[in-house]
């Protein structure tokens, strides 16, 4: 998410300044590849290069045809076959074993749907969408490269796609990718042509809601916003909820720990640390908390300390339904030997990225079959 929030941001800049720009997007992949379906990168005319598509061995080639994209004004699929055994391979230095398709275009691309556009709102409005890009056709004049549909989680839509027929189906899969938060490639047959599209969910940054705001916070928030995450602290002690001490913070907001829920959006896809070192007010907040529909709650302190806060709610008449407690996390964090404030806010935001993508976290190397697998990132 920082990437792409670095991306929009160099974007604007250039448009202001009215220097040409091109995307380049990774549509598909077969194989082993550094980046995934999704990565982007925006490169400009006098070579400056946003984002990343592949490790460094790209890059150099891609500006090299965004060069042409920007003056022809049309768009390109470029494949990168990093299997193949020729001098292309060797030359560029691939280190992978996989094929890149890469879609190039121009933007603005002066369509209704407008890629940049579509990627704002989702970065600055906090909206949820689909994005599906048409990258290739073969045997068919009734569709074009470039044509896209996006759809809102709100269920509205805008398209250029022209052919109804294909519209259809796009939109079919992108309501399934929406309800299932998974992003993935699909080919439609038209006649007796072809069209491949890339149908893309883009998240919104994640929400991560810190509540406290001691010492060990401040790397918990700086850490969380070089990773584009949009955080907001709340802590009832006026000293200490600051926009002073946590100038990355989105929001700082000064609130009793039983008003929390009123005072902070706490919707599904939230994630929620609790971090007060102070018995009572993580006993209000959990109250408070706890109905709440949070993906995540992470609460600092020793297992027995939270177990004893559950029991204390339990006796004071809340009932506290089952599903309620596979999201606390407890201990909080990674098992990576944190000690010092920078490395438990590692360890803490370690293990939320793995509950976001539905991973186990362990090494890399003890795991059998393919490092990446289709994940749903957020639903």
């Amino acid at each position: 998410m920082k990437e792409l929030q670095e991306i929009l941001s160099a974007w604007r800049d250039h448009q202001e300044g009215g220097e040409e720009t091109a995307l380049a997007t990774i549509v598909k992949v077969s194989g082993s590849t550094y980046r995934r379906p999704g990565a982007r990168m925006l490169l400009t005319r006098s070579g400056r290069m946003v984002g990343s598509i592949s490790g460094g061995c790209l890059e150099g080639d891609v500006l090299e045809k965004a060069r042409e994209v920007m003056d022809s004004g049309q768009p390109r699929l470029l494949e990168y076959d990093m299997t193949a055994d020729d001098d292309l391979v060797w030359g560029l230095g691939l280190g992978c074993n996989g094929t890149v398709y890469v879609f190039l275009e121009r933007v603005p691309t002066g369509r209704p749907v407008e890629p940049m556009d579509a990627l704002a709102e989702c970065v600055h409005k906090n909206n949820t969408l689909v994005l599906a890009t048409i990258f290739k056709v073969e045997g068919t004049e009734r569709a074009r490269p470039g044509e896209r549909f996006l759809l809102r989680h709100d269920g509205s839509s805008i398209r250029d796609i022209e052919d109804a027929e294909l519209a259809d189906y796009v939109l079919r899969d992108a309501r399934d990718a929406l309800a299932k938060g998974l992003s993935r490639g699909a080919t439609y047959t038209l006649g007796s042509g072809t069209v491949e599209a890339f149908i893309e969910v883009v998240q919104p940054p994640l929400p991560l809601v810190v509540c406290g705001a001691g010492h060990d916070a401040i790397p918990v928030v700086r850490l969380a916003h070089a990773l584009g995450w949009r955080v907001t602290v709340a802590d009832s002690r006026p000293a200490y909820a600051t926009k002073e001490r946590f100038p990355e913070a989105e929001e700082v907001i000064l609130t009793p720990p039983e008003e929390v829920a009123q005072r902070v959006p706490l919707d599904h896809r939230t994630f929620v640390v609790i971090m007060t070192h102070n018995y009572n007010h993580d006993l209000k907040l959990l109250r408070a908390i706890l109905p709440t529909p949070v993906r995540y709650i992470g609460v600092l302190g020793p297992r027995v300390r939270t177990e004893r806060l559950l029991r204390e709610l339990r006796e004071k008449g809340m009932e506290i339904p089952e599903d309620r407690y596979e999201k606390i996390y407890s201990p909080v964090g990674l098992n990576i030997g944190a000690e010092t404030p920078e490395e438990i806010a590692l360890a803490i935001l370690a293990e939320i990225q793995a509950v976001r993508t539905g991973r186990n976290a362990g090494f890399l190397r003890d795991r059998t079959g393919r490092i990446h697998d289709e994940v749903i990132v957020g639903s």
